[in-house]
């Protein structure tokens, strides 16, 4: 009976691990969207734009690894979630488009979304751990180090961009928006 529930449980658990991980690739695929249409709007910020950049091909290669991990599995990520996650990435770029301070907002849910993959992949690594899985747990934490990376970019951008903004926003004849 108890080896019975263990497999009952294990099973419970890769099955939770796998819909973390689908998770995750609606996430990345949502982060790729929303980080490519911010770089292509931006023009007065070749510093936030050339970071940005490297950081989609970063997000791009780990939605292979997240479809790695899956096809270990013998499973796939789910279209459907990736769709959504684009739909909200399609949303967030044009409402950042109505706003005066684009590239600040930006900035701004770039951070917020840079954390919550943060967390996203911590809990993906304790999951990888509990069921065994040694090789989704690695490719989690370097995927987490790339995502605390960008994160602390940010941290560390935003003050100064936020005055680039200001002075560019009162300067006559200058666009600070983008």
């Amino acid at each position: 009976m108890a080896q019975y529930d263990n497999a009952g449980k294990q099973d419970v658990q890769v099955e939770r691990l796998l819909e973390w991980l689908r998770d995750a690739h609606a996430m990345e695929a949502q982060a790729e969207s929303m980080l490519t249409k911010q770089a292509g709007r931006i023009e007065h910020y070749p510093d936030l734009k050339a970071r940005i950049e490297q950081h989609i091909t970063e997000t791009q290669n780990q939605a292979r690894l997240i479809e790695g991990c899956l096809q270990r599995y013998d499973a796939s990520y789910s279209g459907i979630k990736d769709l959504g996650g684009k739909m909200v990435a399609f949303g967030q770029a044009m409402g950042g488009m109505l706003v005066n301070d684009e590239v600040v907002k930006g900035v701004q849910a770039g951070y917020v979304f840079e954390h919550l993959e943060i967390a996203s992949y911590k809990i993906l690594i304790a999951a990888a751990e509990a069921v065994g899985d040694m090789q989704t747990r690695d490719i989690c934490e370097r995927i987490l180090q790339e995502e605390i990376a960008m994160a602390t970019w940010l941290d560390d951008y935003m003050g100064r961009l936020t005055q680039e903004y200001l002075a560019r926003s009162a300067a006559p004849d200058v666009e600070a928006k983008r």
